[in-house]
């Protein structure tokens, strides 16, 4: 090997019995590569296929893999964050199952944090097999969010880095539940850089990131890491005011001219200010639900069955 030091791959997996076998053998022939001692890290996510069958096969016959298996489905991003409060290594790379970031740039990432990188990224110059829609969603979510949050989140990026044990050691004190990990990076300020690759299909199987988890993570993204919604009465009170003032005009001229009734204006403006206060006691409510979150206190995910050298456990954390 060449060091004593120690790297921790995470991998987070959810129904994912189709892309198992092919991706499990190009991770560790990618951590070989690196020359230093390895452990793997496979979440199960509370999948109910084949998915920790064949975890089990892999850690029986492997010692250096670790399998957590959660009692339910916790989500991605607590999926990861169990496998880094799991692992030992120097540093830990996080990487998804389905191969659309390919295992092959670890080597790559590995090298760079040799230099000095706290944080090597996955930036994504293309993104293949995906549709026009989730595409232009995709580019428009990954501005906003960067214009509204305090602090500056490199676009088009996602989960697949690898961290230093500073950058780890640092997460380990973040156990807010409604977790965006990219944000956290950025929040740290640790110094980062990126890898620039394409981002490939799916080698098999669905995508388990539905339209309703992907508007959660977005809105986990804008709320944890930007106060910027909580100022919006501030502009949309200044809009409704002069929006009042140029209805009461309409209804000064349409009086005079007797071309619509004024009584009109007035529903039209009640439904607006209506609109515009149910929208904002929704951002509200946004908010005050992450605080009642926290606030409950419970662990962040339970873990039914613990695989490593023939243990088995049940833990919180």
């Amino acid at each position: 090997m060449a060091s004593e030091k120690l790297l921790s791959l995470v991998v987070p997996v959810y129904f994912e019995e189709e892309v198992l076998p092919a991706a499990y053998p190009r991770m560790k022939a990618a951590m070989e590569q690196t020359g230093y001692a390895y452990e793997i890290i496979f979440v199960n996510d509370g999948s109910k296929d084949g998915t920790m069958g064949i975890l089990r096969r892999i850690a029986k016959a492997d010692p250096a893999v670790k399998v957590l298996s959660f009692s339910r489905n916790f989500g991605h991003q607590l999926a990861v964050t169990a496998g880094m409060d799991e692992a030992k290594g120097d540093a830990l790379i996080i990487i998804d199952a389905d191969l659309q970031d390919p295992p092959e740039l670890i080597p790559q990432m590995v090298k760079m944090w040799e230099q000095g990188a706290d944080i090597v990224y996955g930036k994504r110059q293309k993104r293949e097999g995906e549709t026009f829609l989730k595409k232009f969603t995709a580019a428009c979510y990954y501005r906003l969010l960067s214009s509204m949050s305090a602090y500056p989140i490199p676009l088009d990026t996602g989960d697949f880095r690898l961290i230093g044990r500073n950058v780890a050691d640092v997460f380990l004190t973040m156990r807010e539940h409604d977790r965006f990990l990219r944000g956290m990076s950025a929040w740290m300020g640790f110094e980062s850089v990126p890898l620039e690759y394409v981002r490939h299909e799916r080698a098999a199987g669905k995508t388990k990131y539905t339209l309703k988890k992907m508007l959660k993570l977005a809105v986990d993204g804008i709320t944890g890491f930007s106060t910027k919604p909580l100022s919006f009465p501030l502009f949309l009170g200044g809009a409704v005011c002069i929006l009042s003032l140029l209805g009461f005009i309409a209804v000064l001229i349409c009086s005079l001219t007797a071309s619509a009734a004024p009584w009109l204006w007035g529903l039209c403006g009640v439904f607006l200010i209506q609109g515009i206060t149910l929208l904002l006691m929704g951002i509200q409510g946004t908010y005050l639900g992450r605080m009642f979150e926290e606030a409950k206190g419970r662990p962040l995910y339970v873990i039914a069955e613990r695989i490593h050298a023939n243990e088995a456990t049940n833990l919180q954390k």
